[in-house]
Order: C-alpha cells, then structure tokens, then sequence
C-alpha cells in the first residue's frame, strides 16, 4: 500500500476549540501520522465574522485526492459546515499539498492558492516543514514565509489536543 504525504489546513470561528478537536479526532480516524502545527489566532479574510482558529496538519493517507476531499467535506457536514441557519464557519478543512501534486485536479487546485496569499497557512507550514519546496514556486517553505509580505495580524494561541500542547511556549 502506497501513502501519500498530505497537508491539510484547518479553521474554524465559531466554537473554534470544540470543533478543531472535532476534526482533529475525525482526521486521527483515517490517516497516518497526523502531526499538528500551532495554533493560531487571525482575523478573517474575505468573510465578515469574528477572529479564526486555524492550524496545519501533515499526515499520510492511502486514499485517492478525490475521496480525501469527500471525506474532508464530510467531517466539514458533521460539524455544521452546511447548515442553512449556521452564523460563522464552525469547521473548514482545505488540502494544501497533496504530495508534490500541482494543477488542476476535477477542480481542486493543488497546491492551494492560499499557502501564499494567507499568513495562517503558511507561517505554520513553514513551523512544520521549513525545507520543504513547494511543488509550483520552488522555494522552501521557510524562505517563502521569510519573503512573505502578508499583511495580516495573526497570533500563536494555547491549544491543546489529546492532552497534548500544540502551540509551543516559545511561541505564546
């Protein structure tokens, strides 16, 4: 069995600590290896709604792009993602990378575009794998954070999951 290395970005303003965890254990049923990022605290974009949570993960699954991103949207439905009265966004999980995948894949576009465009995707991917390249740009995620002129305000928060401190002391 092959496995493909995976990052997913996840957020969430409403209930933002229930409903990562929520997600957390849901992805924890189904991939390998699921490292976590710190936790941080930004303002929306694009959206009018209070601040988000948001983190990275790195994991490796078996499954195909396609029901990867069915099982993501699924996990999304189970936390309120796509009710008609919901106010906010309880839980949005995004496939960054999905190996070293890049083009247009039935409409997911690999990598994703915000891994350059959002300080809360990319100051944590660059935490988690600084010397990984990204598979269009060709820089590192270290050096792309470093040359990143982002203007967003974003700020490491505690977090724990599974009794585990996510957001190292040295960041907080």
């Amino acid at each position: 069995m092959s496995l493909t290395q995976v990052y997913l970005g996840l957020g969430s303003n409403i209930e933002r600590e229930s409903h990562l965890r929520a997600g957390l254990d849901a992805l924890a049923g189904f991939l390998t290896d699921l490292r976590c990022s710190a936790v941080f605290e930004s303002q929306p974009v694009g959206i009018k709604s209070g601040p988000f949570f948001n983190l990275v993960v790195s994991a490796y699954t078996d499954l195909p792009l396609k029901e990867l991103d069915r099982r993501l949207k699924l996990i999304e439905a189970d936390n309120g993602r796509y009710a008609p009265d919901r106010k906010g966004l309880p839980l949005d999980i995004d496939v960054l990378l999905y190996g070293d995948l890049s083009g247009d894949f039935e409409g997911l576009v690999l990598p994703r575009a915000e891994i350059l465009k959002n300080a809360f995707v990319l100051w944590p991917l660059s935490l988690m794998a600084p010397e990984r390249v990204h598979p269009a740009v060709g820089k590192t995620f270290a050096v792309l954070w470093c040359d990143a002129q982002i203007d967003q305000v974003l700020a490491p928060v505690a977090f724990e999951w599974r009794d585990q401190q996510l957001t190292p002391a040295t960041l907080l």
